[in-house]
C-alpha cells in the first residue's frame, strides 16, 4: 500500500479579491507581509484558516475590528 501525499494549492482572501500565492515556501504571515504595501490595512488584519474549499486550502484575511482613537 502507497500513501500519496500532496500538497494543496493556498489561497488567499482579502476583501473579496483572490490573492496569489507569492511562494509555498511562506508562511502565512509572511504572505500577508508581502501585500501589505498594496494593501495596508493587512498589517493588523486577522487570518482565518485554513479552509478546504474545492481541493485548496483557503485562507481570509479580514480587518480587525476596533474602535479607532
Amino acid at each position: 500500500m502507497t500513501i500519496k501525499v500532496e500538497k494543496l494549492e493556498r489561497v488567499f482572501l482579502f476583501n473579496g479579491v483572490k490573492l496569489p500565492d507569492p511562494s509555498p515556501d511562506f508562511t502565512v504571515e509572511q504572505v500577508r507581509d508581502t501585500y501589505v504595501n498594496t494593501y495596508p490595512e493587512l498589517a493588523s488584519a486577522a487570518i482565518e484558516g485554513p479552509s478546504p474549499v474545492d481541493g485548496t486550502m483557503q485562507y481570509t484575511f479580514s480587518r480587525a475590528v476596533g474602535a479607532k482613537g
